[in-house]
């Protein structure tokens, strides 16, 4: 059955995780988080980018790790020196759907931004105020609980951030939402993955409570909030490959539980570890095909400048 989200599975200043099937997936989430992506202070959720081909699997778990990190951080600075933010950084941004804030502390602390941080999980934001402290950004970050779609704000950011948050969200609205609150001039930049026809669509809806859509819809949108497409970068053959680091994640985490290793038990089960490797690896396999397509998508209000 394909899970839907309600308009407001963003997040909204009232209800609780239990009635939001996307508030209570990220809840439940969270720690799994922290123990595959972390330990932070910029810690993602998001997949990675691999422009130099596939590294080797068979190297220990921590290296394995370590490489999903980098592939992490290695597609946010990709995607913010494409877009021109090296030469032009943005004073103020809003990074819709931070998660634990991983990409909100990169604009602060690579480009010297003030981020507003629009998270979905009431829990979240503890996390991100403490990673911020850890990573002397503090006064730049501030954690938000709040539904993007009832966004009231007008000509407050020079650009607007979603990583793999935008799937979540009624498109046309996002788009006039953003149109409001950013200054004229001002860029939006989606960093998501984009579906054809397929028969995993609803698998992969269903498995990350997403909507994914097509670039079309997108344009579309965009278009119709005054937006012009500036950028659009297809990254699918680079971004490939996490699924089978991470696949490689899981199974050394499985091997580790099996034995009965020690140290600290994690937060993933053997059955989670299971459910994760089998879904990462359709996702692998419709990635490969370009049955899914990652792309980086930057519109500007208004036109160029």
């Amino acid at each position: 059955m394909r899970v839907t989200p309600p308009v407001s599975s963003l997040g909204s200043d009232q209800g609780s995780a239990a009635d939001d099937p996307v508030r209570l997936y990220y809840s439940r989430k969270t720690q799994e988080i922290l123990q595959k992506y972390g330990p932070g202070p910029r810690v993602h959720f998001h997949v990675g980018l691999y422009p130099d081909g596939p590294p080797d699997t068979t190297v220990p778990q921590y290296m394995l790790k370590q490489r999903l990190l980098d592939a992490q951080e290695r597609i946010v600075e990709h995607a913010a020196r494409s877009w021109g933010a090296y030469e032009e950084p943005p004073r103020r941004l809003l990074d819709i759907g931070c998660g634990l804030g991983g990409t909100s502390l990169y604009w602060a602390q690579e480009h010297g931004a003030s981020v507003t941080s629009l998270t979905v999980a009431r829990e979240h934001l503890p996390i991100v105020r403490q990673f911020a402290r850890r990573a002397g950004v503090h006064e730049q970050v501030h954690p938000r609980l709040a539904d993007v779609h009832r966004l009231d704000e007008t000509r407050a950011y020079d650009a607007v951030y979603a990583n793999e948050s935008s799937g979540y969200t009624d498109r046309a609205r996002l788009f006039e939402v953003v149109a409001r609150a950013l200054v004229p001039g001002g860029w939006f930049g989606i960093q998501e993955h984009f579906v054809g026809p397929s028969q995993w669509r609803e698998f992969m809806d269903g498995y990350y409570r997403t909507r994914l859509g097509r670039r079309a819809e997108y344009l579309a949108a965009a278009e119709a909030a005054g937006f012009e497409l500036v950028q659009d970068e297809d990254v699918t053959d680079s971004v490939t490959e996490f699924w089978v680091q991470s696949m490689a994640w899981n199974t050394a985490e499985l091997d580790r539980l099996r034995a009965g290793a020690g140290g600290e038990p994690g937060a993933w089960t053997g059955e989670r570890l299971e459910q994760s490797t089998i879904a990462h690896s359709r996702f692998f396999r419709l990635w490969r095909d370009h049955a899914v397509q990652t792309r980086l998508l930057r519109f500007r209000l208004g036109g160029g400048r």
